[in-house]
């Protein structure tokens, strides 16, 4: 019955998906929404960008283990990721009206940049979206209780998604996006206030979780901890800003108010919202030791899905896993739309200049299609958990993308050499260490990042930017 009905609500969300699906026209009606989204539709987008299976499954279980020690990424690196951009980057961006993120590389550099640059905001993506397919087979797999396997409820959860997002696009991603956030605030919510009260009362489970240090969340003063810190909150707060998922949402917005006020009032909204499956999580540990604690030692990430269906109400078991289910499938479906986004416009368009509106919807489509199949195969044959799938996506991005993002909106300096300097020393430092596997003091992406940096500080120096004029005027460009 359970199965069933949340089978019911999944077939709602293919319907209205399917129905904003009609306002798509064009390329940019489907990449964009046609830069048309009210406040409230953005800010719920801007919400869901990493409130997905990471939040809900994965730092919940990270933090029974951790604390919020083992949560530096996400959410404090992920929210600072989004308050930054709102602050910081939205308006320019926004202002230069582009399809992608990718199109600024081209206009603020040349086509080199923009197409390697485009591959790794691509590559970025694999774990990305491998985490929620992952965690939507989980689902399914518990809600039949094993009759669905991992593997082929996987399937299933990127059938639903890639359904309503290949017709859809964006148009599709805001419907069922708005929808789905209210679902889960108000399903996490009740399940917490029922968590809450067989735990003994909010106060009691926040207590006990001070208690056993579940709350430290600073490095201490060991040299090599504050650095292990220090990567760990760089590599989300500044690799997660040149990805194409944070920017399509931000883009759609109907204007420059809602581009800036809704991406930083999504990332405070974040922050505080994610503890939520953190405090279910501990509770859950009150309430049945026994099993967290074998849970613990064979897959952390099913204590919550387990406390539900063990210990809720059916009602409750309905909310929650259709609150779940909400929530993976908003992140997976804009994380689904970005890499195919900056496929079909910055590496087919760019070699085909001439391609008509139509074709490019098509190309879209099409590469929509096959990423989704790329990350499901990718889901059932890793063995990584889901906030390692996380965690290590925006490493590429954080080496390779962030210093000529960075420089070339607010540096007029920032050059052609300097951009291509800074991406070949960034990735090829990144990568040589990764392989390697060399120990070192830091992160080998922050190493990379530094290197990135050296490699725009010399090539812009080497060779400045002829166009300094027109550079420095980049953020308010075609406003």
């Amino acid at each position: 019955m359970l199965l069933a009905l949340v089978g019911l609500y999944l077939f709602v969300s293919i319907a209205i998906g399917l129905v904003a699906a009609r306002q798509v026209h064009t390329a940019s009606d489907y990449i964009t929404a046609g830069r048309n989204l009210p406040m409230p539709v953005v800010l719920a987008m801007v919400f869901a960008t990493w409130f997905g299976a990471e939040t809900v499954l994965g730092i919940s279980a990270t933090f029974l283990e951790e604390g919020f020690r083992g949560l530096i990424s996400d959410p404090l690196g992920a929210s600072i990721c989004l308050i930054l951009f709102g602050l910081v980057f939205a308006l320019p961006l926004y202002r230069m009206k582009l399809i992608t993120l990718g199109d600024f590389f081209r206009i603020r550099y040349n086509r080199q940049t923009e197409l390697v640059i485009s591959i790794c905001i691509m590559v970025s993506y694999l774990g990305w979206v491998s985490a929620q397919i992952t965690a939507l087979g989980l689902v399914f797999n518990v809600l039949s209780q094993d009759l669905i396997s991992m593997n082929l409820g996987m399937v299933i959860g990127a059938s639903v998604v890639l359904l309503y997002t290949l017709f859809g696009g964006m148009w599709s991603v805001a419907a069922t996006t708005f929808i789905q956030m209210i679902v889960i605030v108000i399903g996490l919510l009740i399940v917490a206030s029922m968590a809450g009260e067989m735990a003994g009362g909010v106060p009691a489970v926040i207590a006990k979780a001070s208690a056993e240090g579940k709350f430290d969340w600073l490095p201490s003063l060991d040299a090599l901890d504050m650095l292990g810190w220090v990567a760990a909150l760089l590599t989300m707060a500044l690799g997660s800003i040149p990805q194409q998922d944070v920017f399509q949402r931000v883009n759609s917005s109907k204007n420059e108010t809602i581009a800036v006020w809704a991406t930083t009032l999504g990332g405070v909204s974040y922050f505080f919202f994610a503890a939520v499956p953190l405090f279910l999580a501990y509770a859950a540990s009150m309430i049945d030791p026994k099993m967290t604690a074998e849970l613990m030692k064979s897959d952390s990430q099913l204590v919550l899905p387990t406390l539900v269906a063990s210990y809720m109400p059916f009602w409750v078991q309905v909310v929650f896993f259709g609150a779940l289910l909400s929530v993976i499938m908003s992140t997976a479906s804009g994380t689904l739309l970005a890499p195919a986004v900056t496929f079909a416009e910055n590496v087919v368009k760019g070699a085909v200049p001439h391609m008509s509106d139509r074709k490019l919807l098509l190309t879209t489509r099409i590469t929509v299609f096959v990423f989704a199949i790329m990350v499901t195969a990718y889901a059932t044959l890793t063995d990584e958990s889901i906030h390692g799938m996380v965690e290590n996506a925006y490493r590429i991005t954080l080496a390779g993308a962030f210093v000529p993002l960075a420089a070339g909106l607010f540096w007029s300096r920032a050059s052609n050499l300097g951009a291509a300097l800074a991406v070949f020393f960034g990735l090829s430092t990144w990568l040589m260490l990764e392989v390697s596997g060399a120990e070192l003091l830091v992160e080998p992406q922050l190493v990379g990042l530094a290197s990135s940096l050296v490699g725009m500080l010399v090539g812009s120096w080497v060779s400045p930017n002829p166009h300094r004029s027109h550079a420095r005027g980049i953020g308010s460009m075609h406003a």
